[in-house]
This record gives C-alpha cells, sequence and structure tokens, in this order.
C-alpha cells in the first residue's frame, strides 16, 4: 500500500499546466431524456490528438482550436456529434442515447475496444440480452447465448457449472476458463461455497466479453488456454437512479428413477424370490418421494446510483438470496453488498475506478441419498418406534444394531447429517488510470486487486444415527469435524498505453508487468469423536506464484484495415527453474470490407468483416504445485516401521517430475462478421483449430522408476477444431412492436493425437464393482471414450447375458475384445432465443440442444440385475431389469446395452412480462413478470436428465426442478 500511495503522489506531480492557445470553445455536455449533465464525455478535435473531456457538471474547456476545425463530442452509449467550428466561443451539446453503440463496446484484457475493431474471436452479452428466471449464480445469465460456450449447471440450490469453451484444452489439467471480475482474474478454489460464481449477486453484472480464441486470449498467457469470461460489473452515471428488483419462486420435481413401487416388488418377490417373502413389510413407502420436497426460493436487489456530491459517480447495491434444494435439508442463502467509485479529476486526465464486494454465504449440503432411496425396500416404513437410531427404520440384527453392507434409510440420513459452511469473500480492485500532461498519448494504469474468503464447515451426524462411527460394534458415537479454509489471491499489474493518430494510422501499443499470488490454508479437525481417529491437522497449501511481462499493439488505418499483435512472457512457481517460463504470442488481423468503395454504397450489405488471428497460450493449472521438487512426508499410523516391540513412524518420497513444463495450446481461427439490410439480419462464422501440445495429465509411471505408481506427466498431443455459427434477425421493428431472434450453433471435434508411448490411459470409474472404468484415452479417438464390450443378441432381439463380440477372434474374452463407442462430449450445440414486445408487454423464452454424444447409464448397469434384489436384505431395482432380463452384474457391466443417445432439447425459460410506465406510475416505471423455468425436455435418454458432467457417466446426480416464477422491477 505504501509503494502504491508513493507511485500515485508521483503521478500527481504531473498535474496538467494550462497553456495559452489562440481559440478556445467553453460550455456544457447533457443528454436529450433528462437534461441531466454528462460528466467524463469526450470532446476532441478531428484529426488531432487536442482533446479534453466533460467534469463533473458536464462542462468543458478546449484550448488551442483553429477556424474550420471539426469538434466531435462522444460517450458510451451516446450517439457522437460532430460540430464545426466558426469561432464561438461557447458550444452547449445535447447528446441522445444509442444503444446499438453501448453494444459496440468490448471489454478484453488490459483494455476495452469496439466491435468494429475487433480482429479475435470475441462475444458480448449485455444486460439486455442476459437469459430471463431464476438465476442465482452469474454464469446462468449467458447459458445458450455465446457460440462455443457450454455451461451445464447442476440441480442443487446455488449449483456450481461446468464452463467449457470450445470444449476445452486439456486432458486431466483445468478446462476452465479464465473468469475475469473487473480487471481481477479470480481464483478457482471454492472450499465451502458452491463453486467460485455463487458468491457473485448477478443483479450486479453490467455485460459479459467472452474471448474464445488464442489471439484474444493470449494476452492472459497461463490463464488464458481455456479461453476468458470478462466480467464487468456496474458502475455509477449521471443522475439518481434506483432500482428494486424482487422475485419468489417455487421449484417441483419433474422424474424420478423408475423402479418398483410397493405393490409391484411385492408380486416380483413372490414370483421369482419366493423363499425371501419374510423380508417383505407392510408399508407402502415411496423413497424418492420421501427425500424430495417443493424448493421455495426468493431474491431481492436493491441498487443505488447516482453522483456523490454531484462530482463522484457511485453505485451501491444490496442483494439477498435464499434457495431451498428438492433434495430435503439442502439450502443456499447469500447476502451480497456492492460499492463502485468513479471519479474522475483534472478534466479526465486522472480515472480512478474502485470496486468492492462482500458476499456472505450459509450453505447446507445434503448427502447423496438418491442410491439408497431407490435401493431401500419399498415395502419397510420410513420411521420405526422400536428403533434406536432415532425412530427410523433401520435393518438391525437380533439385537437391535444396525448390520453392515445394507443400504441406510435415506431420510435418516438426510435428518440425521448436518453438513453446513459458512463463507465470508470480499473481492474487488483499485484501478489508477493517468494520462500523464506532459505527453498526452501516454497513459500509466496501475490496478490491484485482492480476492479472499474465509469458511467455517461444519460436519456432524446425529450420535443415534446408523451411519455414525463403530455404529455396526453398537455404539453411539455419530461423527462431528469442523474444518477452517482460508484462501487469498492478490494481484498488481502496471502497464502504460500509447495511443497516436498518425493521419488515418492509428495506434495502440500497451505494455505492462503482472504479478499474482495464491495462498491456501486448511485446519481440520478429524472426526472428534472416534477414538481413533488422526490428530487435527494444519494445512499450509505451497503458494502459487504466477508473474507476467506482456506487450500488445493495436493497429487500424482508415477504420478499415486492422492488426493486432501481443506477447506474454510468463512464469509460474508450479514448474523448475529450467521450464518455469514460457513465451506466448499472438497475431490477427480484420479488413473491414463493407467500407470498401465497392461495398460502401450497398443498399444490401450492411457489415462485412474478414477476421483471422493466430496465437498461443499456456497451462500449468494442475492439482500439483511442486511435483518437480523432492519432497517426502510422514507415513500414517498403518504405513510404520517395527523395531522390536516398537514401531516407528516412517518417512517416505513423493512422486517427482523435474522436468514437467508447460502444456502449449497453438490456435488457428478465421472468422467472418456479417450484417445485411442495414443490420436488421446479423451474425458471425467462425472456423477454429486447437492443437494441445506436452499434455499435462496424470498418467502410470513404469514399476521401479519413480515414487508413485502415477503423476502428473507431459504426455502428449491432442487437436479440436470446429465451426461457429452465429445469426441475429430482427423480424419486426416499429414503434408498437419488436420481435428479435438469435440462433447460434457450434460443431466440435477433439481427437487424441499422440500419447506417451501409444499406450492406452484407462479412466473414468464407475459403480457397481471394484476397479472398473468405462472409459479410456486412446490416439486417434476423442478423449474420454467409451470402452466397452459390443453386447450378442437372441433372434428375438433380447440381450444375451455375458455374450459379446470376439473382436479378435482368439477365443479370450478380455480388454482386447472391447472397442471405442463414441463419447460423452456433445459434436453439436445450439442454442436459439426469441424476445418480443407489444406496447408494455414483453415476451421471451430460450431453448438449447446437443446433439451426438452418448450417455452410459451407470444406474441401471450397476443395479438393474435379479441378482442385487437380495443381498442380506432385499433390495429394489430399477424397472429397466425387466427388459434386459440380466442376473449378475459383474458379468454384463462393461456392455455397451447401457449406452444410450444422449441428444436433447431443453426449454430454459419461458417469461412474460408487463411495464406500467411514468404515465401510469406517476414517478419511475414498474414491471412485473411471470415466467417458467426448465419447461421440458425433450430426448430418449431413459434416465432423469441426459445433461449431466462426470464426462458422460450417469451414476444419479442433484435433481434439476420445474421452476414458477413471478417477479417485479421497480426504478426511478
Amino acid at each position: 500500500m505504501k509503494i502504491l500511495l508513493k507511485g500515485v503522489l508521483f503521478l500527481l506531480l504531473f498535474l496538467p499546466i494550462t497553456s495559452i492557445a489562440q481559440s478556445t470553445v467553453k460550455g456544457t455536455v447533457v443528454d436529450a431524456t433528462g437534461q441531466m449533465p454528462i460528466p467524463g464525455v469526450n470532446v476532441l478535435v478531428e484529426g488531432t490528438t487536442n482533446g479534453t473531456t466533460t467534469d463533473f457538471d458536464g462542462n468543458y474547456t478546449l484550448t488551442g482550436v483553429g477556424d474550420g476545425a471539426t469538434i466531435s463530442f462522444s460517450y458510451l452509449g451516446f450517439r457522437t456529434q460532430t460540430i464545426p467550428f466558426t469561432g464561438q466561443s461557447n458550444i452547449d451539446v445535447t447528446l441522445t442515447e444509442d444503444a446499438a453503440e453501448l453494444d459496440a463496446v468490448v471489454v478484453v484484457g488490459y483494455g476495452t475496444t469496439t466491435k468494429k475493431d475487433l480482429t479475435g474471436s470475441v462475444s458480448l452479452v449485455g444486460e439486455k440480452d442476459f437469459n430471463k428466471g431464476n438465476n442465482v449464480t452469474a454464469e446462468n445469465l449467458l447459458n445458450g447465448r455465446v457460440a462455443g460456450l457450454t455451461i451445464n449447471t447442476g440441480g442443487s440450490p446455488g449449483a456450481g457449472s461446468e464452463i467449457r469453451i470450445r470444449g476445452g484444452a486439456s486432458l486431466n489439467a483445468s478446462n476452465n476458463p479464465l473468469i475475469v471480475i473487473d480487471g481481477l482474474p479470480i481464483n478457482n478454489v471454492a472450499s465451502g461455497g458452491r463453486s467460485v460464481l455463487s458468491s457473485i449477486n448477478p443483479a450486479d453484472i453490467e455485460s459479459f466479453s467472452v474471448l474464445k480464441d488464442a489471439s484474444a486470449a493470449a494476452i492472459y498467457g497461463n490463464r488464458g488456454a481455456n479461453g476468458v469470461i470478462i466480467i464487468t460489473t456496474k458502475k455509477g452515471k449521471q443522475g439518481l437512479k434506483v432500482n428494486f428488483d424482487s422475485q419468489a419462486s417455487v421449484a417441483r420435481l419433474t422424474d424420478k428413477i423408475d423402479i418398483f413401487n410397493a405393490n409391484e416388488y411385492r408380486s416380483l418377490i413372490n414370483e421369482r424370490f419366493p423363499n425371501q417373502t419374510g423380508f417383505l413389510g407392510n408399508a407402502n413407502t415411496d423413497w424418492q418421494d420421501a427425500i424430495y420436497q417443493d424448493a421455495f426460493s426468493s431474491q431481492h436487489n436493491l441498487s443505488v446510483s447516482g453522483n456523490l456530491a454531484g462530482n463522484l459517480p457511485a453505485r451501491l447495491s444490496i442483494g439477498r438470496a435464499d434457495q431451498e434444494g428438492l433434495r430435503k435439508t439442502s439450502s443456499f442463502e447469500r447476502t451480497t453488498t456492492s460499492l463502485s467509485l468513479n471519479p474522475r479529476f483534472f478534466d479526465g486526465s486522472l480515472k480512478i475506478d474502485f470496486n468492492a464486494n462482500l458476499s456472505w454465504e450459509r450453505n447446507r449440503f445434503a448427502p447423496g441419498v438418491e442410491g439408497n432411496a431407490f435401493q431401500f425396500n419399498p415395502t419397510q416404513p420410513i420411521y420405526d418406534p422400536t428403533s434406536r437410531y432415532g425412530g427410523f427404520y433401520e435393518y438391525r440384527d437380533e439385537n437391535g444394531i444396525v448390520l453392515g453392507n445394507v443400504p441406510r434409510n435415506p431420510v435418516a440420513q438426510l435428518m440425521q447429517t448436518q453438513d453446513i459452511a459458512s463463507v465470508r469473500r470480499y473481492y474487488g480492485n483499485f484501478k489508477v488510470d493517468y494520462k500523464l500532461p506532459f505527453y498526452e498519448p501516454l497513459r500509466a494504469v496501475v490496478n490491484l486487486g485482492i480476492d479472499n474468503s474465509e469458511s467455517d464447515r461444519f460436519f456432524e451426524i446425529d450420535r443415534n444415527s446408523a451411519l455414525g462411527t463403530n455404529a455396526q460394534e453398537g455404539e453411539e458415537l455419530g461423527n462431528r469435524s469442523d474444518t477452517d479454509f482460508k484462501s487469498s489471491n492478490r494481484l498488481l499489474d502496471a502497464y502504460l498505453v500509447h495511443t497516436k493518430a498518425f493521419g488515418d494510422f492509428n495506434t495502440e501499443i500497451t505494455a505492462g508487468y503482472s504479478y499474482q499470488i495464491f495462498e491456501n490454508e486448511n485446519f481440520t479437525t478429524g472426526n472428534v469423536r472416534d477414538p481413533n481417529a488422526a490428530p487435527p491437522e494444519l494445512t499450509l497449501d505451497p503458494d502459487v506464484v504466477l508473474l507476467a511481462y506482456f506487450a500488445r499493439g493495436n493497429f487500424n488505418y482508415k477504420q478499415k484495415y486492422f492488426l493486432s499483435a501481443s506477447i506474454r512472457r510468463d512464469g509460474t512457481s508450479r514448474f523448475g527453474e529450467d521450464e518455469r517460463f514460457g513465451y506466448f504470442p499472438a497475431i490477427s488481423g480484420a479488413w473491414q470490407l463493407s467500407d470498401e468503395d465497392f461495398l460502401k454504397e450497398s443498399n444490401t450489405v450492411s457489415l462485412l468483416k474478414l477476421r483471422a488471428g493466430y496465437g498461443i497460450t499456456g497451462q500449468q493449472d494442475i492439482g500439483s504445485a511442486y511435483d518437480y521438487l523432492a519432497r517426502y512426508g510422514l507415513g500414517n499410523a498403518i504405513s510404520q516401521y517395527q523395531f522390536g516391540d516398537q514401531y516407528y513412524t516412517i518417512g517416505q518420497p513423493f512422486y517427482r517430475n523435474a522436468g514437467i513444463k508447460w502444456e502449449e495450446i497453438t490456435e488457428y481461427n478465421l472468422g467472418l462478421d456479417y450484417g445485411f439490410l442495414n443490420g436488421k439480419l446479423s451474425g458471425s462464422l467462425d472456423f477454429f483449430r486447437k492443437e494441445s501440445d506436452d499434455l499435462l495429465s496424470q498418467a502410470p509411471v513404469p514399476d521401479g522408476v519413480n515414487f508413485s505408481n502415477q503423476g502428473f506427466q507431459n504426455i502428449g498431443k491432442f487437436t479440436t477444431q470446429g465451426i461457429e455459427f452465429v445469426v441475429d434477425y430482427n423480424l419486426a421493428s416499429n414503434e408498437d412492436f419488436n420481435w428479435n431472434v438469435n440462433y447460434n450453433v457450434t460443431y466440435i471435434d477433439r481427437e487424441i493425437d499422440r500419447l506417451a508411448f501409444g499406450q492406452d490411459i484407462l479412466v473414468q470409474g464407475i459403480a457397481g464393482g471394484t476397479g472398473n472404468t468405462i472409459q479410456v484415452q486412446r490416439q486417434g479417438f476423442a478423449p474420454n471414450s467409451f470402452f466397452v464390450y459390443r453386447q450378442l443378441y437372441d433372434t428375438a432381439g433380447q440381450p444375451i447375458e455375458g455374450a459379446y463380440v470376439d473382436v479378435n477372434g482368439d477365443g479370450i474374452l478380455n480388454d482386447d475384445d472391447k472397442y471405442i463407442a463414441g463419447n460423452g462430449r456433445a459434436d453439436v450445440t445450439m442454442g436459439f432465443q426469441s424476445s418480443m414486445n407489444y406496447k408494455n408487454w414483453d415476451f421471451s423464452f430460450n431453448m438449447r440442444a446437443s446433439f451426438g454424444n452418448d450417455i452410459y447409464n451407470n444406474v441401471n448397469s450397476g443395479n438393474a440385475q435379479y441378482g442385487n434384489v437380495f443381498r442380506t436384505v432385499l433390495n429394489n431395482v430399477p424397472t429397466q431389469v425387466l427388459e434386459s432380463d440380466f442376473v449378475n452384474t459383474p458379468d454384463v457391466i462393461l456392455s455397451d446395452y447401457y449406452l444410450e443417445d444422449a441428444d436433447f432439447l431443453r426449454m430454459d425459460n419461458i417469461t412474460l412480462g408487463y411495464t406500467f410506465d411514468e404515465d401510469k406510475m406517476g414517478k419511475g416505471t414498474l414491471r412485473l413478470w411471470t415466467g417458467v423455468q426448465n419447461v421440458f425436455v425433450i430426448t430418449d435418454y431413459s434416465g432423469l436428465d441426459p445433461e449431466i458432467t462426470n464426462n458422460g457417466v450417469d451414476n444419479t446426480i442433484f435433481p434439476r426442478g420445474r421452476t414458477f416464477l413471478f417477479g417485479l422491477n421497480y426504478g426511478f
């Protein structure tokens, strides 16, 4: 902080000095709507660098203006005005709003640009284009809105999401995009919280910029390998504005796993297991209904923005979200406060941006009990007054002690478990942008950021729970532990920006330095009720330090020919000295064809721009921070050495890879932006290819050459290529009726080109056996491809249990007879949005579709066999067993019979609203709206939901409910 203060004081030494000019013009700039002064308007003599900005009262003074000059007045969100200078001493200007111009501004790494100037593949989603509905977390505002971006959000309250840009770029290293909030890259650590974005109030977000290709993301170097999502929050503006939003909703379960109900189950046991009828009860219990509930939620947001004391743009917001989960006892609560201060000094030469955000989360995590719910005997009751386990029915022996290796009462598990985490997070940045008075084309920018979080997690299982410690030995200990987690992310960016025009040739050069450090600390008590538990443990993760030097140049000639080039030298503490630094260059260009003479006067073509880009980004985000070092640790109670009668804890070496290095992703992008009929029809087309080399992946290690049988290594290469197409069409646009539709589609193909020694890597464990895997990494195929046996069928079309194709004809069934049968990642994804307004009514809906991927139904493969009906006690099974007639799980679990088509079409939401304008309200506007979220899903998949993570393996999920919403928005 002392260094920052000294730096600011040093900059203030160079205060602007008033110069003497022959002609001076003064005036005031106001907006057309409320005649309010607009601070920060750029006032410029065209063709020169002579300019100024308006102060907080909208006043300006421009010196050195010659007769015949043209003065332009421009401001974000308003139409630019130009006025000839003929000696006037005073020029007052009224600017009118221009929403299209506002949308054209795009935030990129270390600066901003406009859509017209873009050379890379970047998508902007502004507030008016956000998804409607019950969007508790920020990422769901743009789900389905951007080609190449997929967002898969779980069903739990405040759930996190799997976010992928163009399919990701790695096998085992992180595939998560970099998230940047107001210039602060945040960490992907969310201990205690639902996700890294769950603490952000979506109501505070103004726009998203999605940097998809390497030419756009390479300025972030090691952090941009998987693309970048830049979040810009709302700031204070001229004039007092107050907004209040409130909504309430209820979510209901839409589907359940198909299992036998109580009467069907009795018939099944009587028919196929007549010797086990004594295990049947007299109850009729739907265990899935018993663990779920209607989930009520609410969100409330209040914001106030304006000028404090007339000269300090500011915005203050407070938000509250409460969300219940469909699974009983689960809940999410969040309270947020954000403050934005954006003063400008010395006629706009000194710009200060201060953003501070505080959030408090309280999460109650409900254990995943779906497996017990569909397995538990439906003829047994939920409660049993004779039970010593809190009055809940459990399977017990003749002494009343709970049995081992049997399903547990899922309702008891929910009610007797408390898993509560409280998270306090504060994050923000302080940015100083100063135009040097002795050389106005040069700006100095310093950005300081911080993101700190603390979480306290309390876990307890009741003493009288069947899941407690040593419960099978008759002890009533339960389980209790406390975990405290602290994380810190600190950032320093310092860079210079030089902007100058040489006639029709415009330049912007940026060069700077970035330093970021991540610190994590974790304390856990362990199970304090277990007499044999390990002692409390404090873990200090090794600091991860990232530093970089970067430079970028943006050039254009006549606003028709654009060139951008950047270079970044990155360093990471995750690698050894010889491999610590990497260089990541990028170059891209664009040609504005529609401004050429042969198209400039066209009444049909309003925009035609050709883009091409190339760049290299780096990947270092792996869980093992110090694999390059020789490290040793103490063993535990089961790794001791005996000398005589004494046992001694041993020291043991850890896995080491001294040569581990950067994973590099090289990307090529060719794009076309188009617009017809004065922008009525517009969109883009992009072709891309990514080559990921020196892949960072967990891979097996040959025996005897290291201290582990696997670890992170640079093992190979894989390629991702695809096409993105976007079309936006204004079907109608007049005073009473407006209708806009938007469609995007993405095709992606991924293939592993090379693995170490050409060796397969078996991955993705599954339930239903010990040590089984269902996927493989193999050269020539997509990552995480399903690796299964080809099922044989009889003449009636029925599958033959344990009978598979002998692929190599050697008469032996083994891994050599397995084949690649698709993968869990979609080849094609689509998004469609429709928004229409008729007078004061508005109606919108969003749809998404996914094609070309498969799901391995592990719920059926691990349970839908008659051999699972009786194991110590009676168990329920999926009704799918009636179709297959399978008996033994081990004989069928690796069959392609359980691979299913995962194609789907989902309507995410429908919203209908009505706005009471100022004519009806007297002051301000009021919008009332209602809607439905997760309206329907069309799919052939037999499970709960075809949209899952886990690389396409479905082993029960937290279901998504159908949500009915009502809300209001009031502002003045």
